[in-house]
């Protein structure tokens, strides 16, 4: 195998290496939004756990435990085990297939349609209910939210330095903190997803509050934009080939 591509992905030793084009900074953005949706409606809405936040899933599942509290068990389990399904499922159609600096391959951004999907699909249901669920369709709600975070969170491994995580941002802000404000290289996208994880949450708790049904819609149209914004720089590929 010619050592070229490997040369592009992470740079000689001692150069600076490349850094991710715009549309795919602005992708990520936009999925860290949707997961900052989707948690609103996972942990207001559904049973108080979250959907890509798994730590805490694990600290919720003590306390529900140490209370004997059998609905915050059963929640956080499907939490625990749509994520687990989502992120393995990912693992297995990225298997082989590596981002780099300059786009996402092919399999990645088939997960992210899927995960677009399953958000639409759970969009449908939340609307038909009304937005407000009953036990058993607040479970199947809470494990396709995290099967479909799990996605989002595998999907995003795979891209490697193409991308940056979006379900999670705790290790985000301490490095950023540590390796950027501290050592004065500050990375001027990391404000930006913060930002966007409260937008995306903020925005679905203001149509929760004012049209229940309908704040199912945000989450799978982010997605969306996000995988148009994505697949931007290999539609520009394609187009200058053709040429």
């Amino acid at each position: 195998m010619s050592d070229a591509p490997r040369k592009q992905a992470t740079g000689t030793p001692g150069e600076p290496q490349a850094e991710p084009g715009t549309a795919l900074r602005v992708a990520v953005v936009l999925l860290v939004a949707a997961s900052g949706a989707v948690e609103t409606i996972s942990f207001t809405a559904l049973d108080r756990v979250f959907a890509g936040v798994m730590t805490s899933n694990l600290a919720l599942l003590g306390m529900a435990v140490g209370r004997a509290q059998g609905t915050g068990v059963t929640a956080a389990v499907l939490a625990l085990a749509g994520f687990g399904l989502g992120a393995a499922g990912a693992a297995r159609v990225t298997r082989g297939h590596e981002g780099t600096v300059t786009h996402w391959p092919r399999p990645l951004l088939l997960c992210l349609v899927g995960e677009a999907l399953l958000l639409a699909a759970g969009a449908v249901v939340w609307a038909v209910l009304g937005g407000a669920p009953g036990r058993t369709a607040r479970d199947v709600l809470q494990f396709g939210a995290a099967l479909a975070m799990g996605i989002q969170s595998g999907a995003m491994v795979a891209a490697g330095r193409a991308a940056a995580p979006t379900t999670y941002l705790t290790g985000t802000l301490a490095t950023y903190i540590v390796k950027g404000v501290g050592a004065g290289r500050p990375n001027r996208w990391v404000p930006v997803r913060l930002a966007a994880l409260i937008a995306g949450a903020a925005a679905c708790m203001a149509v929760l509050r004012t049209a229940p049904g309908w704040a199912g819609v945000l989450p799978p149209v982010l997605v969306v934009c996000a995988l148009l914004a994505a697949g931007a720089p290999v539609i520009r590929t394609r187009r200058g080939r053709s040429r």
